[in-house]
């Protein structure tokens, strides 16, 4: 999909310990007119013409196929893309007159979570550095996270060792650490990329109680293809033809 790529920001580039320093978002996040296409496909647009406002503490869902623009319209909403014409506003301010303040107000979650071989803690709190944040953070992240429990299980808590690429976990295990993660750092508005499309059924329904369970408290934009993860959405929007249109 276009706008998928290395570029993306990382888990501590987004939303990470730099608590209460970001963009403050007090009413909606406003797109007004906002248009992408590749230099060398000028009459492919990606996106064309997109306005639509996100209010603060919703939750808004895009779906569509492949290729669609989903993705594309999130790395513009996040700021890691510049559009070709157009603008994303935080309330009325443009979000590249800053886009530091803006990655610190945004936190975002990927399908696949990086995970690092080591400990559950030092996983949660990757990108920040040691002593940064406080046992109880971490706990209260991975409790909204839904993700206390089966942190408590194991073996030896917050010290278990994840193994390489996580391989001691399961998948919703290791999406719930990537939400804790994220919220670690409380973005007040949190983007997930196809967070849930690789788990099977049961899995993603557990995942979903948690990115539901911030519903009201966060801002939450969801890229998705499954009708399902998008159940519980504010709004719902479809991506198709370079055109966003609301279902």
């Amino acid at each position: 999909e276009a706008g998928k790529g290395s570029d993306r920001p990382t888990a501590d580039e987004t939303g990470k310990g730099k608590k209460g320093s970001g963009m403050r978002l007090d009413g909606s996040i406003h797109i007004r007119d906002l248009s992408f296409y590749y230099p060398e496909r000028p009459e492919n647009r990606v996106l064309d013409g997109v306005s639509l406002d996100i209010p603060k503490n919703s939750s808004v869902a895009f779906i569509g196929p492949t290729g669609a623009g989903k993705t594309t319209l999130a790395d513009v909403i996040l700021g890691v893309i510049e559009p070709v014409s157009g603008r994303v506003l935080c309330d009325d301010r443009d979000i590249r007159d800053d886009l530091t303040a803006w990655h610190e107000t945004v936190g975002y979650i990927p399908q696949d979570i990086y995970l690092i071989d080591g400990t559950v803690r030092e996983n949660v709190a990757f990108g920040l550095r040691p002593g940064e944040v406080s046992d109880e953070e971490i706990w209260e992240a991975l409790t909204k996270a839904q993700a206390a429990d089966f942190v408590r299980s194991l073996p030896h808590g917050l010290e278990a060792s994840v193994g390489p690429d996580g391989v001691q976990l399961s998948g919703g295990q290791r999406q719930r650490i990537g939400i804790a993660r994220a919220l670690l750092g409380k973005p007040e508005v949190l983007v997930l990329d196809e967070a849930t499309s690789a788990l099977d059924n049961d899995t993603e329904s557990a995942v979903m109680d948690a990115i539901n369970a911030l519903s009201g408290s966060k801002t939450l934009i969801i890229i998705a293809h499954r009708l399902s993860t998008i159940a519980g959405c504010d709004s719902v929007y479809e991506v198709s033809g370079g055109k966003v249109r609301k279902q």
